[in-house]
């Protein structure tokens, strides 16, 4: 057996999930935890050996600024595969610094245009020998791959869509929501323009509006669903000339979506506004202050949901493929929902980068993973999708 070097860049909530699965999952032999508070790594270092005692893997901190690539450079020689946690706007300087190491990259991604950029990097890597694959985390990353695996499954596919929503387990407070990540992240999935695929050719279809409503089992029960920006990723080019259509929405409770519209309409998620007396305001500083604090609600458990339909025409006939996954809160770990969908799935592409199951060169996800095994090792990582 082969066992593997890791490193995580970036010791927050998904960094420390990542980390946990490199070493129970995927053959760890280290795992190093970058970031540029120590404190924060050793802390989390401590977590881990608490969650894993006795594990043949060895963990390490690292500090350094994770914004300045040539300083996380010298961390990265002699690493099987580098894990981006950090904001996405950081994930194309750091893959070049990946494959100046000669390191496979993945990451959590979120921002298609970063993963563009990633992706012209592709015969450097090539060169390298090392695999880079951006967006590998829940919606992007998981519902990309369902998608491409219902795809696959049709002579003739035509329609996919995607719908995923990290939700407290019950509503709460004014947005009937609690932070599940960052508010940076946040922000930028309710911004700009979703990438869709409509009548063959790609749109774009501003955030935060086509809402629907759409309904899961108990506990969830009815909610919405709008656009939002990213969720797609590269499936819309991936896949453009295969299906007609192809969308994604993010779910939340009923009324959420109301409230986020008059809050962007009212200027809170602008940077810096100047009235007409001339004085200025920051209200995205204030308003990111007020969801880290008052929607944090640490006593409120979370969980996730994700729904992934693919249509069309198989052998003839008229098919349809669904992808379920209803997970919560780990009471034994402490791992949040949307920790573990997001990690635990990142964690498995790194580990199939590190076993040489994804070729060298950058490539989207949902084009360069052995889809059926993929699927087929995901329970090993504690994340269970239901297909029909």
């Amino acid at each position: 057996m082969s066992y593997y070097d890791y490193v995580v860049l970036g010791a927050g909530r998904q960094g420390v999930a990542l980390a946990y699965d490199l070493a129970l999952n995927c053959d760890g032999k280290r795992v190093t935890l970058v970031d540029v508070d120590p404190a924060a790594a050793t802390r989390a270092i401590e977590r881990l050996k608490r969650l894993l005692p006795g594990t043949g893997c060895r963990f390490a901190v690292a500090a350094c600024d994770l914004s300045h690539a040539d300083v996380v450079a010298p961390h990265l020689s002699g690493v099987d595969v580098v894990l981006s946690a950090v904001p996405y706007r950081l994930n194309a300087a750091l893959t070049k610094a990946a494959i100046a190491a000669r390191a496979s990259f993945c990451d959590l991604g979120g921002n298609t245009q970063v993963v563009r950029q990633q992706l012209a990097l592709h015969e450097q890597a090539v060169g390298a020998g090392v695999s880079i694959v951006p967006d590998c985390g829940l919606a992007p990353g998981l519902g990309n791959i369902l998608a491409a695996h219902g795809i696959a499954a049709m002579d003739e596919p035509e329609h996919v869509r995607v719908r995923c929503g990290g939700l407290p387990e019950r509503p709460v407070g004014p947005l009937g929501y609690k932070l599940v990540f960052s508010f940076e992240g946040l922000i930028n999935e309710y911004s700009g323009c979703g990438e869709f695929l409509r009548e063959g050719a790609p749109v774009r279809i501003p955030a935060l509006t086509e809402q629907e409503e759409i309904t899961f089992p108990p506990p969830v029960g009815r909610c919405e669903a709008a656009v939002t920006s990213g969720g797609t990723s590269t499936c819309p080019e991936s896949f453009r000339g295969r299906v007609r259509s192809y969308d994604y929405k993010t779910v939340r409770y009923p009324g959420h979506f109301a409230v986020i519209r008059a809050l962007f309409e009212l200027g809170c998620f602008e940077e810096s506004l100047r009235f007409a007396d001339g004085r200025t305001a920051e209200p995205r500083a204030l308003l990111r202050r007020l969801f880290e604090e008052r929607l944090a609600l640490p006593d409120v458990r979370d969980l996730v949901v994700l729904r992934c339909t693919a249509r069309g025409r198989h052998q003839g006939r008229p098919c349809a493929r669904q992808y379920e996954l209803f997970e919560r809160h780990d009471e034994q770990t402490g791992f949040t929902a949307m920790e573990r969908t997001t990690a635990f799935p990142t964690a498995l592409v790194a580990y199939m980068q590190a076993r040489r199951l994804v070729p060298p060169g950058a490539r989207p996800l949902e084009l360069v993973l052995p889809l059926d095994q993929y699927l087929a090792e995901l329970p090993q990582h504690a994340i269970r999708v239901d297909a029909t």
